[in-house]
């Protein structure tokens, strides 16, 4: 089988049997990227003699039975916001000088090394992760594999382009308002986002309250996987939460019949694509009929796109004013887009803040009393498929800002809820179409074990 087309889990077994080992898996996907993201744009830094070098040590670990870790061999990209010792992270900003020291590993990183997976480089984001789409004054446009005219959604656009082209089985992405959501659906893969502080950050997010960071995959196993190696606390992140009492890969497969899901098909107020609508409906009904009963019913919450940009906003702000006070010239260099946004931000007062803060924390009581009732919600993942790339919005659609087309994905970093989107279909174009889960806070086992109920039933 080829090495590029299969999954973490199917790499582990293979290199158990000695039918594969991390250095051919790791060439094969070094020679993929080699070829394919040209046209794609999904690294902005690669390091093959480094990625070849941790193979060659995991072959040894393998070859004497003593793997290191859950995903010892596996070839993983990193999204450029997180910390890797040895690489500069330069977040996609013409203002960060990367000719300095680079020597801490964030969380992440120090987890994904620490399990022994193969480090193939850093994917692209949009400065300083600002938007749902992947560009940047630094590294240009990230293009979708499932067509390179079209956005590959972001901020993780580069780790879910990567994954969704053959240029590695996974990769870890943030998530301040569907960023890891938003390009698996555009791309066709899966995206989790975890309970708020279920995986570690450090240094702290600009963004606060509305920070994740999550496993980006092919399957909801390998995510499950990928999430019992990243959500180990940090005493780095004050906000890290303790130890999960399971582990998500003993129960990503559980029996889930006899719970109550609802389906809302816009949250009471959202726009939806017409085709988008027709495909998360039909799974739904599959859903329905497979014996996991499903009752149409919205949140109950109205749109709190507001409160969103106010806390979007004032975090943006707080950062570039930092970077500017230490990086002359950098309203200059910035992202116009986000040179908006930072204006925006500067004028937010404190009262301002705490009243956005005060939406979410109602939104958050409003989920809560829904759960009572319903064990998770699904939704559409975005309301549209992807859309020409080097656009903030879809040309023409009238819209002026990301959020107005994220409809479905900030509110769940409002509530810190966890969140997956996977692939259930495509557009009479073949645009990937995704179905979001959403479960109460900390219940992070069971979306993924949703999840996987559903990838089961698409796979029958």
């Amino acid at each position: 089988m080829d090495p590029t087309q299969m999954t973490a889990v199917e790499l582990v077994a293979a290199y158990g049997s000695r039918s594969l080992s991390p250095v051919e898996a790791t060439t094969a996907i070094l020679d993929r990227i080699g070829t394919a993201d040209g046209d794609l744009g999904a690294y902005c830094l690669v390091d093959g003699d480094r990625a070849l070098d941790q193979a060659r040590a995991s072959e040894s670990r393998w070859l004497s039975d003593h793997p290191q870790g859950l995903l010892d061999g596996v070839p993983v990209s990193i999204k450029d916001i997180f910390l890797t010792d040895g690489w500069p992270t330069l977040r996609g900003s013409r203002s960060i000088d990367p000719d300095q020291p680079w020597t801490v590993d964030s969380p992440v990183a120090a987890r994904l090394r620490a399990d022994g997976m193969v480090f193939l480089g850093k994917t692209t984001t949009p400065e300083l992760a600002w938007k749902a789409v992947t560009d940047s004054p630094l590294t240009g446009i990230t293009r979708n594999p499932a067509d390179p005219r079209l956005t590959a959604g972001g901020s993780s656009g580069g780790s879910a382009a990567a994954v969704a082209a053959g240029m590695g089985p996974c990769s870890v992405g943030t998530d301040g308002g569907g960023s890891v959501r938003i390009p698996a659906s555009f791309c066709g893969i899966v995206g989790f986002k975890p309970t708020h502080g279920r995986i570690p950050l450090y240094p702290a997010s600009p963004f606060g309250p509305l920070a994740h960071a999550g496993p980006m995959t092919r399957t909801v196993e390998d995510a499950a996987l990928m999430m019992d190696i990243l959500a180990l606390p940090d005493p780095r992140d004050p906000t890290s939460l303790a130890p999960p009492q399971r582990t998500f890969r003993g129960e990503f497969n559980r029996e889930v019949a006899g719970l109550h899901v609802a389906y809302s098909r816009d949250l009471g107020y959202a726009t939806v694509d017409r085709e988008v609508a027709a495909v998360v409906d039909a799974v739904v009904r599959r859903i329905d009929e497979a014996g996991l009963p499903v009752t149409e019913a919205d949140p109950g919450f109205t749109d709190p796109i507001e409160a969103f940009e106010v806390l979007w906003a004032s975090g943006a702000a707080t950062l570039l004013d930092t970077m500017a006070a230490t990086s002359p010239g950098t309203r200059e260099k910035v992202d116009p887009g986000l040179g908006r946004v930072w204006d925006r931000g500067e004028r937010i007062s404190a009262v301002e803040y705490l009243r956005a803060r005060d939406v979410a924390a109602q939104a958050g009581i409003t989920m809560g009393s829904f759960h009572e009732e319903h064990n998770v919600l699904l939704t559409p993942a975005v309301g549209i498929p992807a859309f020409e790339a080097g656009h903030e919005v879809p040309p023409g659609s009238g819209l002026e800002r990301w959020p107005q087309w994220a409809t479905f994905s900030f509110p769940f970093n409002l509530t810190q809820q966890p969140a997956i989107s996977i692939p259930v279909g495509t557009t009479s174009a073949g645009l990937p179409v995704g179905l979001q889960i959403v479960g109460p806070r900390h219940s992070d086992d069971l979306v993924l074990a949703v999840a996987r109920f559903v990838e089961w039933l698409l796979e029958q």
